[in-house]
């Protein structure tokens, strides 16, 4: 899985609907052309859902974002916001598990 990806699926809880159109069964919509490292407005989806469980958002600096004590950098502020969220996801393999 990509980064994008496993922010959909592990902090959003959202299913691929189609290789551009994912579900989010909470709300039950669709998301189109999901891109939160470029597109400022899918990003705050993942600062909602992430305050929604408790961590607490901040910025510091142009484009470095905090979740609690992880913090992260990017060109953007999108980009810094889903970097510190993939670092937040639990990104192993399920194969990595099973060892």
């Amino acid at each position: 899985m990509n980064e994008i990806e496993v922010i959909a699926r592990r902090i959003l809880g959202w299913k691929l609907n189609r290789w551009d159109r994912w579900f989010d069964p909470e709300k039950r919509i669709f998301i189109y052309d999901f891109q939160p490292d470029k597109n400022l407005e899918h990003a705050l989806f993942i600062v909602e859902k992430l305050k929604s469980f408790g961590y607490t958002y901040s910025s510091t600096g142009d484009y470095q974002v905090c979740f609690n004590e992880v913090c992260e950098t990017g060109d953007t502020l999108a980009q810094a916001i889903t970097n510190a969220a993939f670092s937040l996801a639990d990104n192993r393999s399920i194969a990595e598990e099973w060892l």
